[in-house]
């Protein structure tokens, strides 16, 4: 599990990085920054939909802070 998350954040830092930089190179005259943003978007819904299906099947369990502190 912490590799499937670890793999899924350094794709989601990358695709941010590729839309800055096709936001410094492209000037506005292409859609390949909008592209990489919805990309991104993409993965951090599916990384959120993953994490609730593991712990739904009991592959990762949540600790959390105990009640009363």
């Amino acid at each position: 599990m912490h590799i499937i998350v670890a793999i899924a954040l350094i794709l989601i830092i990358g695709s941010l990085g590729s839309a800055f930089y096709f936001m410094m190179t492209d000037q506005g005259r292409t859609k390949r920054m909008v592209w990489s943003l919805a990309a991104r978007v993409g993965l951090s819904i599916s990384l959120f939909l993953f994490i609730l299906f593991a712990h739904c099947m009991g592959w990762i369990q949540s600790t959390g802070i105990p009640l009363g502190r």
